[in-house]
């Protein structure tokens, strides 16, 4: 009984994370809806569209769903709403989508241990706390990726930045407005740095807007919640205040980012020496022992069962 119990309570944890790894791939997939009904358009015969398969119904329902959860407090909501900007969701239902996603997560979890229950698979006093398991796994797991999807939108954006500010020195060096080069890093980036590009394409909007460069780059550091670009607008903004050279300002900083880089990939090759010890010792010390050691094993054997 002990064996059943922990063969379903694992496959109930695979699948609660199966479901939760679905869930949020389906918020970034495109709408093959929209696409789908602009191919049957263009196509002749004009063929009525398809149904909505699975994950198109829950892409249409899920704000539906959240949209009752999103918290009437400004400051809650506004907390929320900049994890998500933080974490690259843009879109002014995504404070709903992840609610609402939460929601079905909860759902599923305490209706997959409730089944259990009621099915008398798993006696009531480990069936109650696998359900609550699950419950709080569905609750705290959104959370937890997005606080992933953070970290690595962050770091993607930390690697590129120290090539976009040498190539926006050359631009400025050869005679070219920031704005202009700007314009022209933006360009470039597209194809190397395709994130950082985007989020330069909107400081470039900013500005084009009215907002000094300083102020564009203050705003992507809010919104990316880097450091790195908030160092990089306060320089800006003293430059512009002051009159000082922005040039000399961006070669400094992009050599300080750079360093930093070097610094961090000095930093994961010494933890890889220490990671790499793990698998090591549970992988192959194990099977190097059976190699050396199984002869002399056998032949050990050999000599107790002849003194027998």
């Amino acid at each position: 009984m002990g064996t059943l119990a922990g063969l379903l309570s694992l496959g109930a944890f695979a699948a609660t994370a199966a479901v939760i790894v679905w869930l949020f791939r389906l918020i970034h997939r495109d709408d093959r809806q929209a696409q789908a009904r602009v191919r049957e358009l263009g196509s002749p015969g004009n063929k009525p569209p398809s149904r909505l398969s699975l994950g198109e119904l829950a892409r249409a329902k899920l704000p539906a769903v959240g949209a009752a959860l999103v918290p009437a407090d400004e400051g809650r909501r506004s907390r929320l709403e900049e994890r998500l900007i933080q974490a690259g969701f843009y879109g002014r239902h995504s404070l709903a989508v992840f609610l609402g996603a939460k929601v079905v997560l909860i759902a599923l979890g305490v209706g997959l241990g409730m089944a259990v229950t009621v099915s008398k698979l798993l006696p009531a006093n480990q069936a109650l706390p696998l359900t609550a398991a699950a419950g709080g796994l569905a609750l705290v797991a959104p959370g937890m990726w997005l606080d992933a999807q953070k970290k690595k939108r962050q770091a993607t954006l930390r690697r590129g930045l120290p090539d976009a500010l040498d190539m926006l020195v050359l631009c400025l060096e050869g005679g070219v407005s920031l704005t202009a080069a700007l314009q022209r890093v933006t360009a470039e980036l597209q194809t190397a740095h395709p994130l950082l590009g985007a989020e330069l394409n909107i400081v470039q909007r900013e500005m084009l807007l009215g907002l000094s460069a300083g102020a564009a780059l203050q705003k992507f550091g809010q919104r990316a919640d880097l450091e790195d670009v908030r160092n990089l607008a306060s320089v800006l903004l003293q430059n512009e205040r002051f009159g000082a050279s922005v040039t000399k300002a961006l070669r400094t900083h992009s050599d300080v980012l750079r360093r930093q880089r070097q610094q961090r990939a000095e930093e994961l090759a010494q933890k890889a020496a220490v990671k790499i010890l793990f698998p090591t010792l549970l992988c192959i010390f194990p099977a190097i022992f059976i190699v050396i050691l199984g002869p002399a094993a056998f032949q050990l054997i050999a000599i107790f069962s002849r003194m027998k």
